[in-house]
């Protein structure tokens, strides 16, 4: 195991984690479309019975995905986490305030009542993927940061700080780019379909299945035009690569050469599109198919996987900064040490297990379809 090894093992890690992170956030999707797909309070009540079992997985998975980039690449942790701290903390604070709304909306002494619970479910449901997503966005159209290493051993100064944001928007300017935005919104509406085709598999209700193949096809069209119009701008744009010497270039449509280069990439990226068509084709067309949650869900995971590698591998800056060329992040300048990165490679050899359990625990809470009988139950939120 070389150190270029472990570098590329560990982007691998984190942007398969990435990738399960979005497929999972069908929780946020279903959550946006809580008021149309339960058009009734005992609808809405399914629907948030349904997404209220699978919330902890998503959160968990973003916890992990933050804890596995600390690790693995410090750096941009510090960087990303710790200069465009406003991002992230609008980010953390919907996720935290669907966890509240969960748990409260219906309990004794809720002066608020349900329904504030329930809009506050449908902001994270909005907010939770866009900011997410455009976050992502970044590791293609950079960030406003700059990172000089030689504060740490400058005796004369009076920030020994490696990295700091270049602004004082602290990550909000990124909503600003368009590009951005247009990457944010295809992640929203991609979660509602996600959500949408989660929902009409968990929910044993004829009438939420019927509204759920109306409100897929309004979530699918607007999908495929940002996510289309998105990697069609990433091809053709100019991409940020590193030489062996460490020094970051301009490359002119690297992102296409990358996935020229890695044929596999474009492969498994191909594959993850014509799962992700054929589960919401067959759904729409059917008014039995209740299963496209899952070759979907298999999709989704494989195209951000192949999008974040060809973010990560092939010379490629993923993390560019905008206000100074050479302070971009790449897999090489900003990874821990050989030993570290060593020492949790043997560590992360008990993930097949963590995830044999995640399936089981998955099964065990989906083996019986939700109802109206279930959620009459005192254990029901």
């Amino acid at each position: 195991m070389t150190y270029e090894f472990l570098q590329q093992y560990w982007w691998f890690l984190v942007s398969l984690l990435g990738a399960l992170l979005v497929f999972l956030m069908f929780v946020q999707g279903a959550n946006s479309c809580l008021r149309s797909l339960g058009w009734t309070e005992e609808g809405r009540r399914l629907v948030v019975n349904s997404t209220g079992r699978k919330w902890e997985f998503t959160f968990t998975t973003l916890v992990t995905f933050g804890g596995a980039f600390f690790a693995s690449f410090p750096l941009f942790y510090s960087t990303s986490f710790g200069g465009a701290y406003w991002l992230w903390m609008i980010i953390l604070f919907t996720f935290v305030l669907q966890a509240v709304s969960y748990e409260f909306q219906n309990k004794l002494g809720n002066f608020l009542g349900p329904k504030t619970f329930q809009w506050c479910l449908v902001l994270n449901g909005i907010l939770g993927p866009l900011l997410l997503g455009g976050a992502v966005a970044t590791f293609f159209e950079g960030s406003n940061f700059l990172v000089v290493k030689d504060n740490l051993v400058d005796a004369q100064s009076l920030t020994p700080i490696i990295s700091r944001w270049a602004n004082a928007s602290h990550g909000l300017d990124a909503v600003l780019n368009p590009w951005v935005l247009v990457f944010g919104l295809s992640v929203v509406f991609l979660a509602r379909v996600l959500g949408i085709l989660y929902v009409m598999n968990n929910v044993d209700d004829e009438d939420i299945r019927s509204r759920g193949s109306v409100r897929l096809l309004g979530a699918a069209v607007p999908f495929l035009i940002f996510f289309v119009s998105y990697l069609v701008h990433l091809l053709l744009k100019d991409g940020y690569a590193y030489t062996d010497a460490g020094v970051i270039v301009m490359e002119p449509m690297k992102y296409l050469h990358n996935f020229l280069s890695m044929w596999y990439l474009l492969i498994v990226l191909l594959v993850g599109v014509v799962l992700v068509l054929f589960a919401i084709f067959k759904t729409v067309t059917s008014k039995t198919y209740v299963g496209g949650i899952w070759p979907a869900g298999i999709g989704v995971v494989l195209v951000v996987l192949a999008l974040l590698l060809c973010a990560g591998w092939n010379h490629t800056a993923y993390y560019p900064s905008t206000a100074d060329l050479q302070s971009s992040l790449t897999i090489v300048n900003s990874c821990s040490s050989e030993f570290t990165l060593r020492t949790m490679f043997y560590v992360s050899l008990l993930v097949p297990f963590v995830l044999a359990y995640i399936v089981y625990a998955w099964w065990s809470i989906d083996k019986k379809k939700l109802d109206k009988q279930e959620i009459s139950g005192g254990h029901a939120y």
